[in-house]
């Protein structure tokens, strides 16, 4: 006896309420370690194979949303979601509800940080954990350049560009971004007629204009600041590291190098999206208050992009000339984090034993692959301890 397949429709069987996403995203915001793969991996078996609260269908168009789209993949795929459920209500709570675990551990030890980090063990602590956050940061940009870059010979043109440049002026370039997305558009998919072009350029700097720089106080220098990072995340969420050390060591200077590379570090041992380290930073910078403008201005860009542009998605998700501009972009980004690897591994190998400690942990990463990077973080940081305090 032949047993019919379900259509799409009956696969949806168990009831999926507001309350029940906002619960699971808690849940998966509070325990989600492994990066921004295993998070969406995460929620493909939660949502669609076994509470079924979501197609197959529409979760890879999500997925594929959130990749085209600025800001951190899983916690932009869970907006996604959520907006699939709820409308703009669905995406509040789901965003609200997956990143709420990581601000409260990122403010908790930011709070910590200013008060006890004078003490010889946090500073152990941070001492080994800065080499660990410097081989990982390697690895992965060596990932990202396999994944997005490949062989394509216009995007590792625009990486090396962008890597370079980094690495020289020890900070980010926004223009350079843009650039790099027309450029990549003019040369793999050129639109017709020409005008086109001309429009993209004339549009260019009214987005420097939008997210440029304010100075009327140091809370609001701090949420216009985060609010233009939020907007070029493309390609991993590391990709706001070369973002934020340019501004906020080089520019602004608002944190020493050191502290730029422990915040950096925190982001790293808690779970949920790395771009929570603007929460750790806002906190160095201007207590509580900074903490939250920086944290809702670096997720702003990316949750105003799914409530304003997902009801469109499918009219433009294969449109060639915006998955040009998207690989461009992407290129950028990861010629970013290639430079920013540079950048933070010259500041936190800076001797024998953090040089031995970075150079064991690529190789446990190169190794032992299943290793989650927060264990590999600790241990650093317990080593890092027994070195200074022992």
């Amino acid at each position: 006896m032949t047993v019919a397949k379900p259509d799409e429709s009956e696969k949806i069987s168990l009831p999926c309420t507001t309350g029940g996403l906002f619960l699971y995203f808690l849940r998966l915001g509070a325990v989600g370690f492994g990066g921004p793969i295993a998070l969406v991996a995460y929620m493909q078996r939660d949502l669609v194979d076994e509470r079924k609260w979501v197609s197959k269908e529409d979760y890879l168009e999500g997925l594929a949303f959130s990749q085209l789209c600025p800001g951190p993949l899983a916690a932009q795929l869970a907006k996604y979601i959520g907006w699939l459920h709820g409308g703009v209500w669905g995406a509040t709570i789901a965003g609200v509800a997956f990143v709420l675990p990581s601000f409260l551990m990122v403010l908790t030890l930011a709070a910590a940080y200013v008060h006890f980090g004078q003490l010889a063990w946090i500073q152990g602590l941070f001492y080994g954990i800065g080499a660990a956050v410097s081989a990982i940061i390697v690895r992965s940009a060596w990932k990202l350049i396999i994944k997005t870059i490949g062989r394509d010979y216009v995007l590792w043109a625009l990486f090396l560009l962008v890597a370079v440049t980094t690495v020289w002026t020890q900070s980010e370039i926004v223009w350079l971004f843009i650039l790099s997305g027309i450029i990549a558009v003019v040369v793999k998919a050129p639109p017709k007629p020409r005008e086109k072009i001309a429009r993209v350029l004339a549009l260019t700097p009214v987005i420097g204009g939008v997210f440029g720089s304010f100075s009327a106080g140091t809370v609001t220098s701090i949420f216009f600041y985060f609010l233009k990072a939020g907007a070029f995340v493309f390609g991993s969420g590391l990709a706001i590291v070369p973002f934020l050390y340019g501004g906020v060591v080089g520019r602004f200077h608002w944190l020493t190098e050191r502290q730029f590379l422990d915040a950096v570090a925190v982001a790293m041992i808690t779970p949920g999206p790395i771009v929570i380290t603007s929460g750790f930073i806002g906190y160095l910078v201007a207590g509580p208050l900074g903490s939250c403008a920086a944290v809702l201005a670096v997720f702003l860009p990316p949750y105003l992009l799914v409530i304003f542009l997902a009801p469109y998605y499918r009219r433009f998700a294969q449109n060639p000339q915006v998955k040009a501009f998207v690989q461009g972009v992407t290129a950028a980004a990861v010629g970013a984090i290639a430079g920013a690897a540079v950048i933070l591994s010259r500041r936190a190998l800076i001797d024998v034993p953090t040089i031995l400690i970075g150079v064991v942990t690529l190789a446990a990463l190169l190794v032992l692959k299943k290793v989650p990077e927060p264990v590999l973080i600790l241990v650093a940081g317990a080593i890092g301890v027994l070195l200074r305090h022992g």
